[in-house]
């Protein structure tokens, strides 16, 4: 009996001492008063460390790394709780990454860079995954950070990425949660069959519920948009599924849109940025004496008022990559595997792509041009295929007169895509034909401009080569393509063909959208880049070809006040039409013709 009370008193002196310990601490964080933590996010930078072009061989005025530096400088200087969460899409998308780092082992610029930001997390996005498991292992090794995925598994049911991280800023503790994108094995395919991606709502939810009652503050870093890509009805792909399901949140951080987003949902503060580093989100988050939230609020800052930062710029590895990176372009440096870029290794005769006549719409996705014509050519000749597909992946995208070097070409085709042949019959390709024509907006009358739907970029735009076709845009989507000819006949949905086209667009398009039943039968050893360059060594000069085997019918975009309204487009008066055509009635009812 005795050694009972003597247990009991020792176990009644252990709550009081903790009891104290809880109360000494509370008591601490009171006499601060009340406190305001500030949440820096970056999202969707892809790899533009420097704040440069690598492909026009320019600086950029409002991107980069480098110049969130500068901003983060400041932040720091006049908020003392500061937090910085990365959301994605981080190392991959120009040069530098993915010609050269990304292949080679060792430190990565982009990785170097966040290190010395003192970045707390990273969220992996869908483009982490571009280059197999060893570069996400490789990564997960040098950052001096965790990177998230609650929603991405290994097959063997074990997490392949830390779900959340806690971080603590003078007695108050932030939990960050990151979800990588359930898209990844549309766009990726077999690269990421060793992972499960799970829905992003229920993933979420299950971790909030792990650390609720641990921290104060509530961040969620979605690479993803607000709203659902392709799972409209179940939102496994979008964030409203997560404010809906974990509506407690205090911060979401969007990615992977690429779009400027900053509202409030019910308590929820939302914000997301542009590409490149153009933009970082700022969420304040103030707390009362107790660390009870009293407010929260988001802002979206612009880049282009920062220069950048010697931080970034003069760090010796940093600038040991920028200049090797401009070096591998101009021939004095090799590539990850020892192969030079080859300089400039060929000239274009005269610019490729035409004028646009309308400012910020694409000519060269309003008719056949000699950039295309160039990239499927050369898919055709190593693929040996009937027929081939390929994108402009920039409106801006040309190869101009002059010098060429591994730039231009990266200008033209900036993905690290390999090629596929694939067995296809006359029917599936006009399928997919038709899937690559709901990019367009529908003609109606009145329109003077074609425009393109905003909710289908024009990446996903496909043109092709090998067949005779026509666009007709009176017609509503899936009815569009219209008098395919194939060697001079009508292709018959019967018809055996194959078809040249990148992995991506074979992941992501054909088996997504079950557009394809065959699978692959070839793949290319090298990338398309490695392929144009080849080609444009071989020819020395290239001079444009267009064959025109594809225009734009059903359209009559005739008016007595085209001109007019053009010319007030071009001038800047009136909003650049992408998404929407100048209609005459429209604009006569606004006043803007009479």
């Amino acid at each position: 009996m005795k050694r009972f009370n003597v247990r009991l008193l020792a176990f009644v002196m252990v709550l009081m001492v903790a009891s104290l310990g809880m109360l000494g601490a509370q008591a601490a964080f009171e006499a601060q008063g009340p406190q305001t933590v500030t949440i820096i996010g970056t999202t969707d930078i892809h790899g533009n460390v420097w704040g440069f072009s690598y492909e026009n061989n320019k600086d950029t005025t409002n991107t980069g790394m480098a110049r969130i530096a500068t901003y983060l400088e400041q932040v720091r200087q006049e908020a003392p709780n500061v937090v910085l969460v990365d959301n994605g899409d981080t190392i991959q998308g120009n040069i530098l990454t993915d010609d050269l780092y990304n292949k080679r082992p060792g430190e990565h610029p982009v990785i170097t860079a966040m290190n010395v930001l003192g970045y707390d997390s990273m969220t992996l996005g869908n483009h982490e995954y571009n280059f197999g498991t060893g570069l996400i292992e490789r990564l997960q090794v040098l950052a001096n950070f965790p990177l998230l995925g609650a929603n991405v598994a290994r097959v063997d049911g074990t997490m392949a990425a830390l779900p959340y991280t806690i971080v603590e800023r003078n007695g108050v503790k932030i939990g960050i949660i990151g979800l990588t994108n359930p898209n990844a094995p549309r766009w990726d395919g077999e690269k990421v069959d060793p992972f499960v991606f799970a829905p992003v709502g229920p993933a979420t939810r299950k971790v909030v519920d792990v650390i609720k009652d641990k921290v104060d503050i509530i961040v969620v870093a979605a690479h993803v948009g607000l709203f659902p890509e392709y799972d409209e009805d179940g939102g496994s792909d979008g964030a409203q599924k997560i404010l809906e399901l974990c509506p407690e949140i205090d911060v979401l951080l969007l990615g992977h849109a690429h779009t400027t987003v900053a509202q409030t949902v019910g308590t929820t503060v939302v914000g997301g940025a542009r590409n490149l580093g153009r933009e970082v989100v700022r969420f304040d988050i103030a707390l009362d004496e107790r660390k009870s939230v009293l407010s929260r609020s988001v802002n979206v800052v612009d880049m282009a008022d920062y220069a950048p930062s010697a931080t970034i710029q003069e760090h010796p590895f940093i600038a040991e990559a920028h200049k090797a990176t401009r070096d591998f372009i101009t021939g004095g440096a090799p590539s990850a595997d020892g192969t030079p870029s080859g300089g400039i290794f060929g000239k274009a005769a005269v610019d490729f792509q035409p004028k646009n006549e309308i400012m910020g719409i694409p000519e060269g996705k309003l008719r056949d041009t000699a950039v295309m014509d160039l990239i499927n050519m050369v898919q055709l000749k190593n693929s040996g295929a009937d027929v081939s597909a390929a994108a402009l992946f920039a409106d801006t995208s040309d190869i101009p007169a002059g010098d060429i070097n591994y730039g231009t070409i990266f200008g033209i085709y900036k993905y690290d895509n390999t090629l596929y042949r694939v067995p296809v019959t006359g029917a599936e390709l006009k399928a997919y034909m038709e899937w690559s024509a709901a990019c367009y907006n529908q003609w109606v009358p009145g329109d003077m401009s074609i425009s393109f739907n905003p909710e289908k970029p024009g990446y996903l735009y496909d043109m092709f080569a090998g067949v005779d076709y026509q666009i007709d845009l009176s017609q509503p989507v899936g009815k569009r393509i219209v008098n395919v000819m194939y060697k001079g006949k009508p292709l018959a949905d019967t018809t055996q063909l194959t078809l040249a086209v990148n992995n991506y667009r074979y992941s992501s398009a054909l088996k997504a959208q079950k557009l394809v039943a065959g699978k692959r039968e070839w793949e290319s050893p090298n990338s398309i880049r490695d392929m144009l360059v080849e080609y444009i060594k071989e020819q020395g000069t290239i001079v444009p070809k267009v064959d025109n085997n594809w225009k734009i019918v059903g359209v009559d975009l005739s008016s007595p006040y085209r001109k007019q309204v053009v010319d007030l487009v071009n001038a800047g008066k009136l909003d650049v039409p992408y998404a929407a055509s100048l209609n005459v009635d429209e604009l006569r009812k606004q006043g803007v013709v009479k």
